[in-house]
């Protein structure tokens, strides 16, 4: 029976293979590689350290950091809400946060070019209401504000994940002994949510580090991050070389978030339920 089981894996397995240890092994293969000849090289990974894509990496890693912070801020109160309801209440909010996930992530960022232009549909009541206009469309703000609005649910659900699972009898028993809320936050809730918050974490910084269709998008093609040139590298320029150095860079990013994951989360309890 057991063996009847392994096999039952076998199409994730032959998936695994085609869709991930594969392309991870062209684009390894295209880093170490020469563009004219083949040989193995490291001079692809000198293109990271140019002035443009190191402006690049440095502004993504910025907004990435900025969109993420923004997301805990707000996540946070959020998932304490929810996990204070009942549970038709609780499975109504969520409902309703989530419905916009359920829509193309393309069309979801495109609604917000469409209300961020100038004459836009929030210019326009603006306007209507003979105040201000705002400029914030092909800004790093309107980055962030598309980085925000599209992950913010990945920062959410870890987060109340583990939240539910705290006794509410431990916070009781905080206040009991003369805990205020601060101490009751600081002591008892955020450590116990902490493999939620690092799941969340790396969950929003990791696809707002690699994004290129954002600021494409909100930033009007006039705002480079490192995914835009990673993007450019392969589709424009036809360089792959330099496009997979580049993504092999990310990869170190993606493999300290996993890091932390695996080290504060060993349960997996950040997993989401929904």
């Amino acid at each position: 029976m057991k063996n009847k089981k392994k096999w039952l894996a076998a199409p994730y397995g032959v998936w695994a293979v085609g869709f991930v240890i594969i392309p991870l092994i062209m684009i390894l293969y295209y880093a170490f590689t020469s563009q004219e000849n083949g040989t193995f090289t490291l001079v692809n990974f000198a293109e990271v350290f140019s002035a443009n894509n190191m402006k690049a990496l440095l502004l993504a890693l910025l907004l990435a950091f900025v969109s993420t912070v923004i997301c805990l801020v707000l996540a946070y109160p959020l998932a304490m809400i929810l996990s204070s309801r009942s549970v038709s209440q609780t499975s109504f909010i969520v409902l309703i946060f989530i419905l916009p996930m359920w829509m193309n992530f393309l069309l979801r960022t495109l609604a917000w070019q469409t209300l961020l232009e100038k004459n836009g549909v929030i210019n326009g009541i603006l306007s209507f209401l003979h105040l201000p206009n705002m400029s914030i469309i092909n800004t790093p703000y309107a980055i962030i504000l598309g980085m925000v609005y599209n992950f913010l649910p990945f920062m959410v659900l870890p987060i109340y994940n583990v939240l539910i699972k705290i006794d509410k009898d431990v916070v009781e028993a905080a206040r009991d002994l003369g805990a205020n809320t601060f101490q009751t936050y600081s002591k008892i809730l955020i450590p116990l949510s902490l493999p939620g918050i690092v799941s969340g974490i790396t969950m929003v910084f990791i696809p707002a580090l690699t994004t290129f269709v954002i600021s494409d998008l909100l930033g009007g093609s006039k705002i480079l991050l490192i995914g835009n040139v990673i993007e450019q590298e392969f589709k424009q320029t036809n360089n792959w070389n330099a496009g997979s150095a580049l993504s092999t860079v990310l990869m170190i990013f993606i493999l300290i978030s996993m890091y932390f994951v695996n080290k504060y989360d060993k349960d997996g309890e950040g997993g989401a339920v929904f």
